[in-house]
């Protein structure tokens, strides 16, 4: 078996049913670790992103695919049209597919369907030699590096798995290819499992598992999301857990990448407050970070926001674990954030000026596409 990368030593580590799980909020420490275990792969590669950009960062990436490719690896990537339309060429694509590489565009144009192309693929999944899956909030772009981009570099949360569930994870990116769209993991008796937000038995299965989690909560439900727009029955379950007094925390961007999303978000807030749910918005740069901590056992990470577009309407991926090792560790970054973040106070947000208003009602108003 390949060697771990050294640089993994230093991250923070859980152990789950025979997984060993580690937490990655940089991306440079990230796209190291991915290149190093695509490098190091001996039967197959297989890379799905929303967003694989043509910068600095997805050039290193695309070099790394295409040696794959020709010492014979099986290599597929496979990335949404519309998430990388603008930042990744053609001539990128035909590139890779020189090389021996399978890539697609993913979730297409299509003339006859075009209603289609308003669900995304939004998933972020790599599968190594079936030892090694990655998923979590990281694009594959410049964005997310702090070689290229400093301190203005995106905050965000990504886990690597080696163990039984990357197989898991294979099976997950398969499914897609094959049009199996209702493809669901099942929790074993670990209580592990890849999620997707739809099932055979339910359209909208992630959103019933968080809304599941969040009724069940006794003692702490701490979310993290960049897109903050609750529908009506989740705002309704992290209320009802609020008033049974459980630690309700919710961190969000106090920068965001689409002002509109954070208009609408906000709309929310009044509600929320005033149910006893506490509201931070991180101040340092943007947050992309997706991850759900509730009590000291149960948690989620992954690519799904507390969004209609994540929870209705795209693709999505998210390990969810019964792992008090796990949790600890997103707890941790939990509260390492808030120490970066002003609390919304409920006083002085009712006194916020008319326009803030005016600008919330055309957020909310438009909650349904964004």
């Amino acid at each position: 078996m390949t060697e771990t990368p050294d640089s993994l030593g230093e991250l923070p580590t859980a152990e789950c049913a025979g997984n060993d799980i580690r937490v990655f909020v940089e991306g440079d420490v990230l796209f190291d670790a991915m290149l190093a275990d695509f490098a190091a792969a001996q039967r197959s590669v297989w890379l799905e992103s929303y967003i694989l950009s043509d910068d600095a960062v997805g050039r290193a990436f695309m070099d790394v695919l295409a040696e794959c490719s020709r010492r014979g690896l099986d290599v597929r990537v496979r990335v949404d049209a519309l998430g990388s339309w603008l930042g990744f060429s053609g001539r990128s694509a035909r590139c890779l597919k020189a090389s021996g590489v399978r890539f697609v565009w993913s979730r297409v144009w299509q003339w006859r369907r075009p209603w289609l192309f308003h669900r995304r693929n939004h998933r972020k999944l790599a599968v190594v030699d079936d030892r090694v899956a990655y998923l979590g909030g990281f694009n594959i772009t410049a964005l997310n590096s702090r070689r290229v981009c400093g301190e203005a570099r995106w905050r965000d949360t990504h886990v690597r798995i080696s163990g039984p569930l990357a197989g898991v994870a294979r099976r997950a990116f398969e499914s897609f290819r094959t049009g199996d769209l209702s493809w669901q993991s099942e929790g074993n008796r670990h209580g592990m499992a890849l999620l997707t937000n739809r099932a055979r038995s339910s359209r909208h299965r992630l959103h019933s598992w968080l809304q599941e989690r969040c009724d069940a909560a006794r003692e702490r439900v701490w979310l993290t999301t960049p897109y903050f727009v609750p529908d009506s029955a989740t705002q309704r379950a992290l209320c009802r857990a609020a008033r049974d007094g459980v630690d309700v925390r919710v961190l969000v961007p106090g920068k965001s990448d689409v002002p509109l999303v954070q208009w609408a978000a906000r709309a929310a807030y009044s509600r929320l407050l005033a149910a006893g749910i506490r509201i931070h918005e991180y101040q340092p740069r943007v947050l992309h970070a997706k991850t759900l901590v509730v009590d000291e056992e149960w948690s989620t990470v992954g690519t799904a926001n507390f969004d209609y577009r994540s929870l209705f309407i795209n693709f999505e991926l998210n390990l969810a674990a019964e792992c008090r090792s796990l949790n600890a560790i997103l707890a941790s970054q939990f509260e390492q954030d808030l120490q970066e973040s002003i609390e919304v106070r409920k006083e002085p947000w009712s006194r916020r000026p008319w326009i803030a208003r005016v600008a919330e009602f055309v957020g909310w108003s438009a909650r349904r596409w964004l």
